[in-house]
């Protein structure tokens, strides 16, 4: 039998037959959708000489057009996949195994892209529009997904979609994936429990909301704790006493916008003894730094930088870019606030590790000074993959560790 696939138009033509017929009962089962979306399939005159898999392929997308996410079903389904990129809605790649690679489908017109992405952002009481061309949203399984639309995005809607595991990965999956050693994850382990304040940087896409994830498994389950996040998608899981905060967007009428500074200013009104703010991208890293430096230690919090160096000067930016404080007082506030840079990095051989970890050791000459304590060092290459491990290079300088109050000397 020759293959024959249904065009665009012709998906368009078949879901409007079968809406049709479903308007008398919107409580229809799934069975007997798929049995309507079946018999209408076979009275297209393609149905003929199309084989049994196109035949599944185009009942399975007609169903998951109104059960589910339509074309990004399939991709939503396949575990292997952690991110989605849709670049107008014709042109599909996906990230598999740390490879992007093209999908051969798109959605049948930019309507019904569109439409999709009211209903995603629809779903959280996101708005999305011309006016208001940039959101991020989530769905259902806890996957980020960050759209762009025209006039911003020239080619039409862009969407991109961040999956997220199931079950996060804990500590010891990522020692055995080898993105850290047994030897820092056990001293960062102690770091956590005394709690003193991490910051995780690192490039987009190297793991940084994994990585808090697996610290946060370490926070005692007696302590309150309040997360703080655009999009919520930390899945922190031992905690009994957790608050989950997450930002909205202003509505229609440009009216009822809270962001990450109102949250991170309400959270100190609730009583926490940890905040997790899911990353710094602005003005709210200065209410973030004054909170780690008013009593709230064991905090964590990622940033995007090339370095742990670099986090510092981007945290510096960031301050500025909110308050009008001398360089001096804003670079005083982030080596009092943070104790811990752990840096991830995404390797050539598209492995996620820890790069490095520094103590933020203080304050000296005008500039925060750094002490590195563990370093990645590569040895080599075998089968396509990078050889090294995380060494030791330092050890904590206590020296402002002994000043502070209800932490313990970790080394």
């Amino acid at each position: 039998m020759v293959s024959a696939v249904l065009l665009p138009e012709e998906l368009a033509e078949l879901r409007e037959a079968v809406r049709s017929r479903l308007a008398w009962d919107a409580s229809v089962s799934d069975e007997e959708l798929r049995e309507v979306i079946e018999s209408e399939l076979f009275r297209h005159a393609k149905a003929r000489r199309m084989t049994a898999a196109d035949r599944s392929a185009a009942v399975s997308r007609l169903y998951h057009s109104f059960r589910g996410l339509d074309a990004l079903q399939p991709l939503l389904d396949d575990p292997e996949i952690t991110e989605i990129m849709i670049n107008g809605h014709q042109r599909i790649y996906i990230e598999k195994q740390g490879e992007i690679q093209p999908v051969g489908f798109g959605f049948e017109s930019r309507e019904r892209l569109e439409d999709l992405i009211q209903s995603i952002v629809g779903r959280v009481n996101r708005i999305v529009n011309e006016a208001s061309p940039i959101v991020d949203a989530r769905l259902p399984d806890g996957s980020r997904v960050h759209v762009v639309l025209p006039p911003v995005s020239i080619q039409g809607p862009i969407v991109t979609i961040r999956r997220f595991p199931p079950r996060p990965l804990g500590m010891p999956e990522l020692i055995a994936l080898g993105a850290i050693s047994d030897e820092a994850a056990a001293w960062l382990r102690e770091l956590v429990e005394a709690k003193y304040n991490l910051f995780i940087s690192g490039g987009t896409g190297s793991g940084k909301t994994t990585f808090l994830n697996a610290l946060a498994e370490w926070i005692p389950p007696g302590e309150r704790v309040i997360t703080i996040e655009d999009a919520a998608e930390l899945q922190i899981r031992k905690i009994p006493n957790l608050v989950s905060l997450e930002t909205r967007n202003a509505n229609t009428e440009g009216k009822g916008e809270i962001g990450m500074r109102e949250l991170i200013r309400a959270s100190l009104r609730m009583r926490p003894d940890r905040i997790i703010v899911g990353e710094v991208r602005g003005a709210e890293a200065l209410d973030m730094l004054q909170a780690m430096n008013t009593g709230h230690e064991g905090s964590l919090s990622t940033g995007h930088a090339n370095s742990a160096g670099d986090m510092i000067s981007r945290l510096e930016t960031m301050v500025l870019s909110g308050a009008d404080l001398p360089v001096p007082v804003v670079r005083q506030q982030i080596a009092s606030a943070i104790d811990i840079m752990i840096h991830l990095s995404r390797f050539r051989d598209r492995t996620r590790r820890v790069a490095e970890i520094c103590e933020v050791e203080g304050f000296c000459d005008g500039e925060v000074r750094l002490r590195p304590l563990f370093r990645f060092e590569e040895v080599g290459e075998a089968e396509g993959r990078i050889r090294g491990r995380l060494k030791r290079v330092g050890a904590l300088s206590g020296k402002r560790k002994l000043l502070m109050a209800g932490k313990r000397h970790v080394d």
